[in-house]
């Protein structure tokens, strides 16, 4: 492990970091709403570990993402909870491996039946929003999968990616916007931030960036950049989206807000170049390239800096923002169960070197759904202006989520992979095994599989992410909404529970319907 940090944070971390903690633990003490910390996610679009300033890339430019870097706290291992946007997004969201709530794969709809980070934050007395790409869901009114059916009071969102001159949904009525996507993201994001910053109510606000995904059409402001480099129009996207944040960070020092407004950047899977990726491969793959991303969380009232190599991911984000909130346990009910996540404050704060529980990635399950996001939402403009009846576009109001298709538990499907740092178990398809020490292989080029010293170590992984990808299972058909109500969350390390229930014997897929939607817990 690699920890850095100013002497002071070795006395306040657990005083400072953990107080809010602490208050919520003691029931004749509640922080009233004003004492919260407002949150902010940030998220790119196809950025890779290595295309940022900070960690050396060679040319491209991302001054606010390095002094983020600088004056926040930096994952040197932080990990997408899959190697495509959409299920990536649904981590974030529930603190689960996105197979379970239904995202198995890109353009797939969350789930309703999820708890979401939004819906607990809004419980504990959070204003929230959303802005930028979604890609979850449905950006039509009375939706139960649209932004406002996952708790955001607020929002204008695309579909999917987009570029210049967007067609966006804000809270059901579509636009056609001009002006560079991810500037209108940041625009509206900026508005948010700016009308909640006199209120006496916390906010949590999510700006999903759509890029630095192709087209690679924006440009950002200045001379021409890149001329003559590969890949010139995504990395142009990228230091747009690195102007784009430098406007939110300065916004809320102008603003007078910062110490208290916690800021986590990260992407929604790895980068489109495989040279700087930070290990084998890119976007799509679940070696090292597919996964690894920047990951950043800057918080001034908490002095929050260093640098750890401690593995994260996306599905930590969700428990660890409650703790770091200090969210009252008693005011909200917490994620759905089981959690892949854990709250990760004892990291951040240098309390403990390792992680206890290892991340579970799974890609492939099934195949993803094409959404054109401005021509969807072209047509549904058109309807609106139209006075059309409603829907305007039933079939995407909420796809396929109220159906629970059984799937056998044995089901292998895929790419799947168990990281029990620093060891790597892959399993492609079920049958083809690949064993990798991260720390002394981080490209994963030597397979250790068949090595006899590591039998021992590889019987025993097999064996987990067996455990894991059938518990991942029984969630996809349903089975984790079946008890109700919710359990709630206290914020304090979480760790992932595997369903012990008896194997219920192998069904085809899409045999039946387990769950329907009066019958399945709600959100």
């Amino acid at each position: 492990m690699t920890l850095t940090r100013n002497p002071a944070w070795l006395v306040v971390s657990l005083v400072c970091l953990f107080a809010p903690v602490l208050l919520a633990a003691d029931a004749s003490t509640h922080a009233s709403a004003s004492d919260k910390s407002n949150i902010i996610l940030v998220m790119a679009d196809d950025q890779g570990w290595g295309d940022v300033g900070y960690n050396g890339h060679p040319f491209v430019r991302t001054p606010e993402i390095d002094a983020m870097a600088k004056d926040g706290f930096v994952f040197d291992r932080f990990y997408a909870a899959a190697p495509v946007c959409s299920p990536t997004r649904a981590s974030v969201m529930t603190g689960r491996n996105p197979i379970r709530s239904k995202v198995p794969n890109h353009g797939r709809y969350l789930r309703p039946q999820e708890q979401t980070i939004a819906e607990s934050l809004k419980a504990a007395g959070y204003a929230t929003g959303i802005f930028g790409k979604v890609h979850l869901g449905s950006g039509q009114p009375d939706s139960p999968c649209n932004p406002s059916g996952m708790g955001f009071d607020e929002w204008c969102v695309g579909l999917n990616f987009y570029d210049n001159d967007p067609y966006l949904s804000r809270n059901g009525k579509i636009e056609h916007r001009q002006g560079k996507g991810s500037v209108l993201a940041m625009d509206d994001a900026i508005d948010f931030v700016t009308k909640h910053s006199v209120s006496e109510q916390p906010f949590f606000m999510t700006v999903w960036f759509p890029s630095p995904h192709d087209p690679h059409q924006e440009v950002p402001d200045g001379p021409p950049l890149y001329t003559g480099e590969k890949q010139a129009g995504y990395y142009r996207e990228i230091t747009l989206l690195d102007q784009q944040l430098g406007r939110l960070r300065k916004q809320l020092r102008d603003l007078k807000i910062e110490n208290n407004t916690i800021v986590w950047y990260c992407s929604d899977n790895g980068g489109l170049n495989a040279e700087t990726s930070g290990g084998r491969a890119k976007k799509g793959s679940i070696y090292e390239g597919g996964l690894r991303v920047p990951g950043i969380i800057e918080w001034p009232a908490r002095d929050l800096r260093g640098r750890t190599d401690v593995p994260a991911w996306t599905c930590d984000i969700y428990p660890t923002l409650l703790s770091m909130a200090g969210v009252d346990p008693d005011s909200t009910t917490g994620p759905t169960l089981p959690l892949d996540g854990i709250d990760i404050t004892p990291i951040i704060a240098g309390e403990s070197t390792p992680r206890d529980q290892p991340m579970g990635f799974w890609h492939q399950f099934q195949p993803g759904q094409l959404t054109y996001s401005d021509r969807i939402l072209k047509a549904i403009l058109a309807k609106q202006q139209a006075s059309a009846p409603l829907p305007h576009n039933a079939h995407r109001m909420q796809k396929d989520v109220d159906e629970f298709p059984q799937f056998a538990e044995t089901k292998t499907t895929g790419h799947a992979a168990w990281n029990d740092w620093p060891w790597k178990l892959h399993r492609i398809n079920g049958k083809k095994f690949e064993l990798y020490n991260l720390v002394d292989d981080p490209m994963e080029e030597h397979d250790l599989s068949g090595d006899p010293k590591r039998r021992d170590r590889l019987v025993r992984m097999r064996k987990e992410l067996e455990q894991w990808m059938r518990s991942v299972v029984r969630s996809i058909n349903g089975e984790d909404y079946q008890a109700a109500p919710k359990p709630v969350i206290v914020p304090t390390p979480v760790s992932m529970q595997l369903n012990s229930t008896a194997e219920a014997g192998m069904l085809d897929a899409n045999s039946r319907i387990l769950v329907r939607p009066s019958e399945a817990h709600s959100s």
